[in-house]
């Protein structure tokens, strides 16, 4: 079977009904977790994440409904370091702004929960899943949950004595989010478009594959850059200060694996590093699959198209030091980017004599 079997005029299976239904729910979840990511951004730009200092799984569903539970949510947060170190003086009016951020992003992700679950239920009950289905919606349901308990963990963490949460943690939560959003699309577009083993394309989908941890890697990074606030420094590109690399890359009073990961300075560069290989790794993949694998160009020419738009923003980000507004865009182009690669990715993996 050579490669040339895979074509742009090539026709893909059809799924049955059942599973286009399933795919449909599937797909939506997805876009929901899409915009969960871009909320948790908001969240952490407006730097309202401390804002609730409580984690109420049931009750905390509605929002403060009287002037009395607004002054009991204020006192409680008024004993919070954030308050007491940053947002000391708040006002009632500048507070709500905060929690309302934050009371969104939990309420969107117990929206998300019941979206899932309860098709999940009505489809398992009419025997939609088959074995391996059954089991990767229960894996999606299990993660889901544990992506709740991970998101109170890093906020308990900027709840003790700094008021700012780990970036670890924030990196934890973050890529937990992108390995569901990133399942749930597989399992989605694995039930439109049927994958089945074959020799044909391995080295292509291995160098697809390579560039979707690229890809990956270099979210998780930026994710270090917002939990340091590495992004306040350096406000220049290419440059840092007099070079390419800055002249503070390593600090001797970190170890080597700490300056990797809390050097303010070492963090962003990398992070730029990465970035450009993103850029030369996608040019490269792009010219060397276009000829090889015609039916994958659509996604190929997504792929180039999410990586111009999320470096221009990353620049423009960092240029104008962090404003809301572009730093949700570039979170927001991170999820567009890695959507490309897992759609290429996937597109490979289909059987080129049923594509």
């Amino acid at each position: 079977m050579s490669v040339s079997t895979l074509t742009a005029t090539a026709r893909l299976p059809v799924a049955p009904p059942a599973r286009r239904a399933v795919a449909l729910w599937l797909f939506f979840g997805a876009a929901m977790i899409f915009a969960m990511v871009v909320i948790g951004g908001v969240t952490r730009l407006t730097e309202s994440g401390l804002s609730i200092v409580r984690w109420e799984p049931i009750s905390g569903t509605l929002p403060p409904l009287s002037e009395a539970d607004w002054r009991e949510q204020f006192t409680l947060y008024q004993q919070s370091p954030q308050y007491q170190q940053v947002n000391r003086g708040m006002s009632l009016a500048e507070f709500k702004t905060i929690f309302w951020w934050e009371f969104i992003h939990r309420l969107w992700g117990r929206l998300i929960g019941i979206v899932f679950a309860v098709p999940m239920l009505i489809f398992w009950l009419r025997g939609a899943f088959d074995g391996a289905l059954k089991r990767r919606v229960l894996l999606l349901f299990a993660l889901g949950g544990l992506q709740g308990a991970i998101g109170w963990w890093m906020v308990a963490s900027g709840l003790r004595d700094v008021p700012a949460v780990s970036a670890y943690r924030l990196a934890t939560h973050l890529g937990m989010a992108l390995v569901i959003y990133a399942l749930t699309l597989w399992t989605a577009l694995g039930l439109v478009q049927p994958r089945t083993a074959s020799p044909a394309l391995a080295t292509e989908k291995r160098a697809a594959t390579g560039m979707l941890a690229l890809i990956a890697v270099t979210i998780l990074a930026g994710a270090f850059v917002a939990g340091l606030d590495a992004g306040m420094i350096y406000n220049e590109f290419p440059l840092m200060g007099d070079g390419l690399v800055p002249p503070d890359y390593r600090n001797p009073a970190l170890s080597f694996v700490q300056n990797i990961f809390e050097n303010h300075a070492a963090v962003q560069f990398h992070h730029r590093v990465l970035a450009m290989g993103v850029v030369v790794g996608a040019i490269v993949l792009g010219l060397w699959l276009w000829g090889r694998a015609a039916a994958v160009r659509g996604w190929l020419l997504a792929l180039l198209g999410a990586v111009v738009l999320q470096v221009t923003l990353g620049i423009l980000t960092l240029l104008y030091q962090v404003p809301v507004d572009l730093g949700a865009a570039h979170q927001a182009g991170a999820v567009v980017l890695l959507t490309a690669a897992i759609g290429l990715c996937h597109r490979l993996q289909v059987n080129s004599t049923a594509a």
